[in-house]
This record gives C-alpha cells, structure tokens and sequence, in this order.
C-alpha cells in the first residue's frame, strides 16, 4: 500500500457516504463512535508541599474512580477494564491500581492494567481504552494516569545503563535529564529568555483568572485526605479541592529575576518550567450506542490519536510533529481547531512547538497549563481531556487537541469534539 492510500484509509473512517469530511465529518454522529461521558481528576498540588503531599498515588486514584461512578452513574459492573498510566510508581504501579479500583467500587470482574509512555502515559491509557472498545474487546472502559511525584520522584526513578546502552550515542541521549536538553534545546532554537518567561507569565496569569472564575471546579472532583502539617507535626484532614501551585502576581519581570537552573548563563528555571506535582484523572469510554442504552449523558468524542518518535536530545518538539500527524488522521486542519491543550513541560519547547506549527497563542492553554498548575507525569494526559472537554463546553466550542512531548524523544495527540 502506498504511503498515500495509507493516509487514505486513516482518514476513512470520518468520511460519510454522503462524502462528509473534515468537521462535518468529525461532528457528524454514529452508533460506533468512541464517546466520553465522564471526565474528572484531582486538584493538582505541589510535590512535597501541597494537599496530596501524604497521600499515595492509588488513594487519588481510587478518588478519582468514585468521582467517576457517583458523577456519571454508571453500573461499575459494566466497566470492563481499567488502564492506568503512571510513570514512577514501583513496579508499574499494576499491584495498587488494581486495588484502588476495588476500593473505589468495581466489581472483580473489572480488569485493570498499568502502563508507562512517560509524559504521555495518561493519554495513551485512554487511547488505550478506545482501541478496546474499538474492536469489539470491551464495550466500557476507563482510561486514567497518576502520579504522586511527592513519593516517587528523584534519583531513583532513573535506572542504570548497561555497558551496552551506553555504547550506543542515541540510545546513551535517552537518560540525559530533561531540563539539561531542553536548555541545550532552547539554545539550539534560538528560544530566548525573554520570550519563554512571557510564555510562562501568561500561563500564570490564564490559570489565576480561570481559578477565581471557578472555571476549573466543573472538572475537579474533591478529596478528603489526610496531611501533615510539616511545622508542628500535626495530622490533619483537610478537604483538597482546587490546585495550589497556582501563583497570583506572577510577572515576566518577576520571571526574570530567578536564577536559570540547569546552566549559569541559561534560560530555563523553576518558574518557566512545568511544576513537580500530584495528582490523578480518569475518563470513561464506550460506543454511543452503548451510552445511549445506558442513559449515559454523552460530553465528548475521541477522534483520532498520534505517537511518534524524535531523537531523544530533541524530546521538546514531539507536539510539533505529532499534531499534524493527528490532524490529518482526523481530516481536519490545524485551523479547524478550536482550543490546543499543549503539556507546559517546558515554556521553551511549548512555545517552540507553537510557533512552528503556527499556531495562535489564543487557542493554547486557554486556563493556562503544567506550569502554572503542575506536571503529575502520568495524570496529565488524560486531566488534559478533562480540562479540554469543559472548555469547549463552556465556550460553546466543538473541536480540541491534546498533546504532549514525551521523555526519551517521542510525541503524542490526540483530537477530541465536544457535544
């Protein structure tokens, strides 16, 4: 098959007989569309120091699944199966997420599964979920990401390399930290400063006016953890319901006051970069025809879905070659969407990944994104989708993209409409 009958048959599926395409086409309703009829996650808090500091990355998972089940309705006994993307948790994560999903209310018969794509690990678990439902293994699914980076983040995340690994110059560029090649990135691209710092601001700025608006508590599903009060030592219980990483008052020049973090004369610092954080978010699938025999209020639909490779030194581009890759799967031009959640691992390659693609600022990030609010590697993929759906919602908007670079030199998207 040529590369342009390829492109053809990925496209198909969103043409109609009455030869639809592009929006028509993805807004247009069938019986086996992959549909979405909740989407919630945590609040985001700050690794170390925020509400969920204590709390184990299961507990806001099992938290998360009973926001699911009380907020959708659904009989936990027809979701099938669970994946959970998760990036640091020992052992994957498989042995706890099975047991928050019991915890939480779904029956033994519910399979659950762990997975790791990195930064796109939430994301790939949903699509996931909508491949399953797709061919006719499951009818109802979840698709989730965690990650407590209070608990599992550091050093011990990253593994040894083997005489052999090391040997290979690409293979050997797979461990070099993030924040080292995203400087040498910015360098390279001619990303400055000044320009990552007012990217930076403006998610700040987005995110506090979005928060006081009570934009972000439609999506938010409140948790009642335990915390420690790390000046007296006190236990408490406190209610955690809106992200804490979020900073009023946060200024390009006050940006440009912090001292870089990974190079003397860099770029890049803790408040243009995406924040350490926890949390978790989970999002349920099924075919329309399945949502409609179970009354399920249908709020989105999962189009289409990207993942590519980079060179690994180059991790901060994966949006700018995994969006059109998307987009035309979808049909549809970059122009046709309405609002891009990119992930803010970095101002410097958000921004890079933008301007490339030519795409408005306007229709980035419209409550601002990781670094104003957080990063929980595995969560973001899929609190992207929670976050996406309630703004085009809210805005009577219909299509959206989400995406995200990936760690090792990958990137992922995925394109969503709104109903």
């Amino acid at each position: 098959m040529s590369s342009a009958q390829q492109r053809l048959s990925q496209v198909s599926s969103h043409f109609t007989s009455g030869g639809k395409k592009g929006i028509a086409a993805i807004t247009e309703k069938h019986p086996d569309d992959i549909v979405v009829t909740c989407a919630l996650r945590t609040a985001l808090t700050k690794g170390g120091k925020g509400g969920f500091k204590d709390t184990a990355a299961a507990d806001l998972l099992a938290g998360v699944f009973k926001g699911v089940i009380d907020r959708s309705g659904i009989d936990p006994k027809v979701v099938e199966d669970v994946a959970v993307g998760s990036v640091l948790a020992p052992g994957g994560g498989a042995t706890e997420f099975r047991a928050a999903a019991l915890v939480a209310g779904f029956p033994e018969s519910t399979a659950v599964k762990s997975l790791n794509r990195q930064c796109s690990s939430g994301l790939q678990a949903i699509v996931d979920i909508a491949n399953a439902i797709k061919s006719g293994m499951i009818e109802v699914g979840i698709g989730a990401g965690v990650e407590s980076m209070s608990s599992q983040y550091g050093p011990g995340a990253v593994t040894e390399f083997s005489e052999l690994l090391e040997s290979h110059p690409e293979s050997a560029n797979c461990k070099v930290p993030m924040g080292v090649l995203s400087e040498q990135m910015a360098k390279d691209r001619n990303v400055s400063r000044a320009v990552q710092d007012a990217f930076a601001a403006s998610s700040y700025q987005k995110a506090v006016k979005a928060q006081k608006a009570g934009l972000f508590n439609e999506e938010i599903v409140p948790l009642q953890v335990k915390w420690t009060d790390p000046k007296t030592g006190e236990e408490k219980t406190i209610t955690v319901k809106a992200d804490d990483g979020i900073r009023d008052g946060i200024t390009a020049e006050s940006l440009g006051k912090i001292r870089p973090a990974f190079a003397k004369d860099g770029s890049i610092h803790a408040g243009n970069a995406s924040q350490i954080s926890d949390g978790a978010a989970a999002v349920l699938l099924m075919k329309r025809s399945t949502a409609e025999r179970l009354g399920q209020k249908i709020i989105g639909k999962y189009v289409a879905a990207s993942v590519v490779g980079v060179k690994p030194l180059l991790m901060g581009i994966g949006p700018w070659k995994a969006i059109p890759v998307a987009l035309e799967k979808a049909g549809i031009t970059k122009d046709e969407v309405d609002i891009y959640e990119i992930n803010e691992a970095f101002a410097s390659q958000c921004v890079w990944c933008a301007n490339e693609l030519g795409l408005p600022h306007e229709k980035i990030n419209p409550k601002g994104g990781a670094i104003a609010f957080g990063h929980p590697l595995g969560c973001t993929g899929a609190r992207q989708i929670s976050t996406l759906l309630t703004e085009l919602k809210r805005t009577n908007k219909k299509v959206g993209v989400t995406s995200m670079c990936v760690g090792t030199g990958m990137g992922m998207a995925a394109v969503w409409v709104a109903e």
